[in-house]
């Protein structure tokens, strides 16, 4: 865990870390048996970070959800599928690299794949806006879960965005019907859909990936319709207030299980899947498997109804 790409509330991990690393820095130089110090110092970061991630805060899980290190879409595309081949464009503006999308092989059957891309470095981030696409990126998507329902492939979206592009020129290409455009075609889609949270799900940008037959979050990812800082600035007129935000807005992975919201939780490596992305990736291309194995036993218009059902029974509401 590098120093600077560790969280606050990660810091005391880090220090271990450099002691481990110190010890045996000079284990090696000075040829001394340091085995029981190392083992010692090691049971010790594993016991403190699971302390740690065990009493996450919704904020803090927003951040682990944000870290730069966070596998991305193309992580995972790289390393649970084989045979990927990006398709690109939406055959009316441009394409928009905030989204990336094309045909996979998962576990040797023919999948679509899509999902928002962010970047590592700042040089990546202006390339992909930051993971928040402009109209023509929802387009593209839109286009190509058509053209797997053409073929009856099943759709993987992979969600990870602070949220649709808010500029001027995404509003003049019809940013709001784009979006909406994509809840409304993704409901009657006769294809299986699977949409997972792989870090942050947020607001509209989201959804437009995420009408799903069955919708996965990681652990540690979260999915709400504003971001803590945001909702803060419009209930309290105060961005500081995040903390108190992000507890109101049951935005955790764990919080939208219950509400129902979400079909299943796949867990993290300790440390969140940063600190681990092989293993990471391994557990969603089991929880991959297990659904795609469930859902194609489902054909045409009693997959679409399903769908629709599962997104009517969200939610609750009373009459006066």
């Amino acid at each position: 865990m590098a120093l600077n790409h560790a969280l606050e509330f990660e810091k005391p991990l880090v220090e271990l870390e450099r002691q481990i690393d110190e010890l045996q820095r000079m284990s090696d130089e000075r040829g001394l048996d340091a085995g029981a110090e190392l083992k010692a110092l090691e049971q010790k970061l594993v016991a403190r970070r699971q302390e740690i991630y065990k009493g996450l805060t919704p904020m803090q899980r927003v951040m682990v959800a944000r870290h730069p290190r966070r596998p991305y879409t193309l992580d995972y595309l790289s390393s649970i599928f084989t045979d990927f081949i990006e398709l690109h464009g939406d055959r009316l503006f441009r394409d928009d690299p905030a989204i990336v999308g094309g045909w996979a092989r998962l576990g040797g059957k023919s999948v679509m794949v899509i999902g928002h891309q962010k970047g590592r470095d700042t040089k990546e981030n202006l390339k992909r806006n930051f993971g928040m696409p402009h109209p023509e990126g929802y387009r593209k998507a839109l286009r190509l879960m058509q053209l797997a329902a053409r073929f009856e492939a099943p759709i993987i979206t992979l969600i990870d965005t602070p949220g649709a592009y808010p500029g001027l020129g995404a509003e003049e290409r019809g940013q709001s019907e784009a979006l909406a455009r994509n809840i409304l075609e993704m409901s009657a889609l006769p294809t299986p859909i699977i949409s997972v949270v792989i870090g942050e799900g947020g607001s509209g940008g989201a959804l437009a990936l995420g009408v799903a037959d069955r919708i996965l979050m990681f652990e540690n990812s979260v999915y709400s319709v504003i971001s803590p800082e945001g909702c803060a600035a419009i209930l309290w007129k105060d961005a500081t207030q995040r903390e108190r935000a992000a507890e109101a807005l049951k935005l955790t992975a764990d919080d939208l299980l219950r509400l129902g919201l979400v079909d299943e939780v796949i867990a993290e490596p300790l440390g969140g899947a940063h600190h681990d992305p092989d293993a990471a990736g391994e557990s969603l291309r089991e929880a991959l498997l297990k659904h795609l194995r469930e859902l194609t036993k489902l054909r045409g218009e009693r997959l679409v109804r399903k769908r629709h059902e599962k997104f009517a029974a969200m939610g609750a509401y009373t009459e006066a």
